[in-house]
């Protein structure tokens, strides 16, 4: 079983209990302010692994399932260990502008593996910036979509009106092309290599 499955059955388990275990879910919330005040430093990881709803859970899980386990396997070469602090750092790295913008804000509080599955996503973009992907049933070469996604997540942060976490999408997808990169350089530079010979 890869390890990209295991993280999803994991966040699943834990997800649903705290669908109705208000405890657990405040004990995992995100929250700058308890992470500032009472050093609570785990919610940055603890997050990714609980949601706001089963569709909110889906979405996330689903997009995690098909991007997963390709850069498990073709980045991070099937090493698990590469894969697991991969994920792991990402919560905490998608995860820390908020917290610097939030810190002082007792009611700001998040959830979601939104901002891992962003740099996963996006550590896919590297490896196959113009691998037709399906947005909305509509094809689109990778890369595209990654420049209007940063684009529309930086856009809507600013919006500032709904309650959804853009800044983490955003950063979750800067920490991943970044990561990928520094951490696989050959991947890296093949990026730039296919960037500039497109491939349909």
């Amino acid at each position: 079983m890869s390890l990209t499955l295991i993280i999803i059955i994991i966040t699943c388990v834990i997800s649903i209990s705290a669908f109705y275990n208000p405890q657990l879910l405040e004990q995992f919330l995100f929250w700058p302010f308890y992470i500032k005040r009472r050093h609570e430093y785990w919610r940055f990881i603890t997050c990714g692994f609980i949601h706001l709803d089963y569709i909110h859970l889906g979405f996330n899980m689903f997009t995690l399932y098909f991007f997963g386990q390709i850069v498990e396997f073709y980045i991070f070469e099937g090493r698990g260990s590469g894969f697991l602090t991969f994920y792991l750092l990402s919560l905490v790295g998608s995860n820390l502008y908020s917290y610097f913008r939030h810190r002082d804000n007792f009611d700001y509080r998040a959830l979601g593996a939104s901002g891992a599955v962003s740099a996963v996503v996006f550590s896919f973009i590297v490896f196959a910036p113009w691998q037709t992907i399906l947005v909305f049933f509509i094809p689109v070469p990778a890369i595209v979509y990654g420049v209007l996604y940063l684009i529309y997540s930086a856009y809507m942060s600013r919006k500032g009106y709904d309650n959804i976490g853009h800044d983490a999408h955003f950063w979750g997808g800067v920490f991943g092309i970044a990561y990928t990169i520094i951490v696989q350089p050959a991947v890296g530079l093949m990026f730039f290599e296919r960037l500039f010979h497109p491939g349909f």
